[in-house]
């Protein structure tokens, strides 16, 4: 009984060790490359959806998102509709800091989100305070974006609460002045 208990523990610890987590830097010779500001600038249109941590799909909604580029600074305005009819705005203002990094701040962010772009990739992670019932939880958001042309961009989001996943956004953007 020892035995199976110790190889049980042993199989579950080497299980947790050898899971990683990606890191931006494995996608660096990927194309094509991704310059943030450059495929955000001007309009991008997007649909996308939330699916609970079963893969129920629980949300759908459109995000046109408008990006104003100044200097080292990208502000992005998204006007959320979802598929019950409500709206919602989230206004972004990212600050690339360094080669490939950029922080970035929202009015229902938690201190600050920080991102690493690296060859067709966009690694953001970021605290949300999201409506939830008559008041509010904080989630985290671990975003992996990957260009798949200079016109369409994937999106998956894991959504986690005190580490536990609670769910999942999928999401596609598409340039419309690109249209594929």
């Amino acid at each position: 009984m020892t035995s199976k208990i110790l190889l049980t523990f042993a199989l579950s610890f080497s299980l947790l060790t050898g899971c990683s987590s990606m890191s931006p830097n494995q996608y660096e010779h990927t194309e094509p490359k991704l310059d943030l500001f450059e495929y955000f600038e001007g309009q991008t249109l997007a649909w996308g959806q939330f699916q609970s941590r079963s893969g129920e799909l629980q949300r759908r909604f459109k995000v046109d998102i408008q990006g104003t580029v100044e200097g080292d600074t990208l502000v992005l305005d998204e006007q959320f509709v979802y598929d019950d009819g409500e709206t919602e705005q989230r206004i972004w203002t990212i600050k690339k800091i360094g080669h490939n990094q950029y922080e970035g701040t929202a009015g229902d962010v938690i201190g600050k989100a920080f991102g690493q772009a690296s060859g067709s990739v966009f690694n953001w992670r970021y605290t949300l305070d999201l409506p939830y019932k008559n008041s509010s939880i904080h989630v985290k958001f671990d975003d992996w974006m990957f260009l798949q042309t200079d016109q369409v961009m994937l999106n998956r989001a894991e959504v986690t609460k005190w580490g536990f996943r609670v769910g999942e956004v999928t999401l596609f953007f598409q340039k419309p002045d690109k249209a594929p």
